[in-house]
């Protein structure tokens, strides 16, 4: 395999004053008040604000932050996240960003895949968001390039995605249920969650 040489995703410059500001309301959000449509109006004004340069950005949610609204959100609720372009593709480019930050290299000493993922209802000509995700030399990167031949491909709705990726879904049950679809190698797809440290949500 040739060597790695795409671009990783950035994260746009934020204060640790924003930070910590975004964090706090999110961990106020009473999720269960809110209806679906609410929920999205929600993450829509952050987002707003975000691109406004206010400086208070859905990428300064922590890790932890991000999981815990995924954990107590509906179905419905993270349905209308995947449904909705902006959002979907902010929540999507945040997991693929943050990968290599829970990636295990110890885990993966030997391991040289590249995985290309498929989420139904992207706005491309197929109707896919795609990604790709490389793991070689003992570095994880993902990338929306798509220019490796994959060794396996996964396909899976954005919102499974998102709870899986969370710690909010069992990988194994997943794939049991056929809520993951694999094309070419299986081994490489179900191997891949032991290379990563998902992150779990809070108790409580």
């Amino acid at each position: 395999m040739s060597r790695i040489r795409w671009r990783r995703f950035s994260r746009p410059h934020a204060s640790p004053a924003s930070d910590h500001a975004v964090n706090g309301f999110a961990r106020k959000l009473e999720l269960a008040k809110l209806t679906p449509a609410q929920f999205v109006q929600v993450l829509e004004t952050l987002h707003m604000l975000g691109n406004a340069g206010a400086g208070i950005e859905l990428s300064a949610l922590s890790t932890q932050v991000l999981v815990d609204i995924v954990g107590h959100s509906s179905r419905d609720q993270l349905k209308a996240i995947a449904d909705h372009p902006e959002l979907r593709a902010v929540f999507l480019d945040e997991i693929f960003r943050r990968m290599s930050e829970h990636f295990l290299p110890a885990r993966a000493r030997y391991v040289n895949v590249v995985v290309s993922w498929r989420f139904p209802g992207g706005e491309s000509e197929d109707g896919y968001d795609r990604f790709q995700t490389v793991i070689e030399d003992g570095l994880c990167v993902s990338s929306t390039d798509l220019s490796r031949t994959p060794d396996t491909t996964i396909t899976l709705s954005a919102d499974d995605f998102i709870r899986m990726a969370t710690g909010n879904a069992t990988v194994a049950t997943m794939f049991v249920t056929g809520r993951v679809k694999v094309k070419g190698e299986y081994a490489p797809a179900v191997r891949l969650s032991s290379y990563f440290n998902i992150p779990k949500p809070s108790d409580g």
